[in-house]
């Protein structure tokens, strides 16, 4: 509304009534909440002829304004006054702690006039009134300076009437933006879900998790930190705009005041954790309103999801808060679910290793040894000295297949990622291990009750023994093949390793004399 209209008007309402009607209509053509709000701000600022218009959101729990709405007011204005009134103290907290309406002729005259921020326009006349969402105060709507002179009690009840269809307009925004918030957080969850159960490695799924509600609830950074064996938390994967390696490996000590509610698995909302007594790790200083999610499914408490936001960002409010716990919990659900589908896989595994093993050795080392003993009566049989040479070297051969055979099926037999306990295991993971170094696998040969007979001592001897063979194989050039024997009887453990070079190398624990 122009100052020549305000002019033409005077004080009667009357002709400001079908401006009202339409502001009502107006206001209330909106679902975004943010457009909703910066529409009512300026309607009222146009229906009452002011020269300034403000709509502060109040945090009910917190009774301080988080969001200031403007009219009237140039960009380079507001960014002279700096950050918003916090609504604690002046005309705003005035209104703030005692919501109801307010009209003064003389800000200056009025001694809760206070802490204004430098750079603020100059106001003399000042009225405001409450927005109220059902029973509920959302925010404040103040308007400042008409030109005509001082508000009268006909801008109070037009900015009334325009208050209630507000409020009215305000929780239908509400209503359709928590819709919205609550479908992106269930969309975000079912996503997460089919992340992890597509079979991604367990670093990989807690980033997953991490990212998705960092971006869900717009905070600076996400990261899941899990219990540490000293008693305290580590953060173990991390999602931020940037590179995230500082924040990896940060620990809460143990001690920590947050310690007991994070293991105990009991949510954690904090104001400011820059300044936060509960807080301790050395990278809270550049965060703000946090919030700590226990990752809990069935009892099992996985870790914790924290969601900080940067220092000045608008804390969390109710509805976030319960979306990001309920999210929490089925991301966690999804974890325990990807884990044991990940177990049904490597049993699927075992089971398939067993079967092999199986397979081998009551089909093949049954025909290998079979034939073995046909050759060997055969041998004795024959009478040409040549004939004799040749059946005992295929008998040597394949008695030495019979014992490579067993030793892959010995190793079938075993979890991968399982430290071996037998010493028969330990050897194999010797010389599997130093395969990656020789580029080929050793060929090994037990002979004897290796297990029953190995005392740990000696055992220990020996496979350092082994270790060092290999190593020097490894250093030799030309070596393509190395044979490792085994043998175990009345007198102890011996060992030799014999590798293919020019000259081929032998080596024997205990050394030979």
């Amino acid at each position: 509304m122009s100052n020549m209209d305000e002019d033409a008007y005077g004080n009667d309402p009357a002709p400001r009534l079908p401006m009202l009607l339409e502001a009502v209509l107006s206001v209330g053509t909106e679902l975004e909440l943010r457009a909703t709000l910066q529409h009512i701000v300026d309607t009222a600022t146009a229906l009452t002829g002011a020269r300034h218009g403000a709509l502060g959101v109040v945090d009910p729990e917190r009774l301080r304004i988080t969001e200031l709405f403007t009219s009237g007011m140039t960009e380079e204005e507001r960014e002279r006054i700096g950050r918003i009134p916090d609504g604690h103290t002046g005309l705003l907290g005035a209104l703030v702690s005692d919501p109801r309406p307010l009209r003064l002729d003389d800000v200056t005259a009025d001694p809760r006039s206070s802490g204004v921020p430098e750079g603020h326009p100059e106001i003399r006349s000042l009225i405001g009134v409450p927005i109220r969402v059902h029973t509920e105060v959302f925010g404040n709507l103040y308007l400042g300076d008409k030109p005509t002179g001082p508000f009268g009690d006909d801008d109070l009840a037009l900015l009334r009437v325009l208050a209630t269809q507000a409020g009215i307009a305000i929780g239908n925004a509400r209503l359709y933006e928590t819709a919205r918030q609550r479908e992106r957080w269930i969309e975000g969850a079912a996503a997460v879900t089919t992340a992890l159960l597509t079979g991604k490695p367990a670093q990989d799924a807690l980033t997953t998790v991490a990212e998705r509600a960092r971006l869900l609830a717009d905070a600076s950074a996400g990261v899941v930190l899990q219990p540490t064996g000293e008693g305290g938390m580590e953060i173990v994967a991390a999602s931020t705009p940037d590179d995230p390696g500082d924040l990896v490996g940060t620990t809460i000590a143990p001690g920590s005041p947050v310690l007991v509610q994070l293991l105990g698995g009991e949510p954690v909302f904090v104001e400011d954790s820059a300044t936060d007594p509960r807080m301790t790790t050395h990278v809270r200083s550049r965060f703000g309103p946090s919030m700590l999610l226990p990752l809990q499914s069935g009892g099992r408490l996985i870790g914790t999801l924290a969601l900080p936001r940067r220092r000045g960002d608008r804390p969390y409010s109710a509805v976030d808060r319960l979306l990001a716990s309920q999210f929490a919990s089925q991301a966690a659900l999804a974890l325990v679910l990807a884990d044991a589908q990940h177990d049904r896989e490597q049993l699927a595994v075992y089971e398939d290793r067993d079967r092999i093993a199986r397979d081998l050795h009551d089909l093949v080392v049954q025909r290998l040894f079979a034939t073995e003993m046909m050759l060997e009566s055969t041998r004795r049989r024959a009478a040409v000295h040549e004939v004799d040479t040749l059946l005992a070297r295929a008998v040597d051969e394949l008695d030495s297949t019979i014992q490579e055979v067993r030793t892959t099926i010995f190793a079938l037999q075993q979890p991968p990622a399982d430290a071996p306990a037998s010493f028969r295991g330990r050897v194999l993971r010797e010389t599997g291990g130093a395969a990656a170094l020789l580029g080929f696998q050793p060929s090994v040969h037990f002979s004897g009750a290796v297990d029953t007979l190995s005392e740990e001592a000696s055992a220990d001897r020996l496979l350092a023994a082994l270790r060092a063979a290999l190593a020097a194989a490894h250093r030799r050039p030309g070596v393509g093949a190395v044979t490792v024997e085994i043998t175990a009887d009345g007198s102890g453990l011996r060992l030799r390793v014999e590798d293919d070079g020019s000259p081929p190398t032998v080596v024997t624990w205990p050394q030979e004399i």
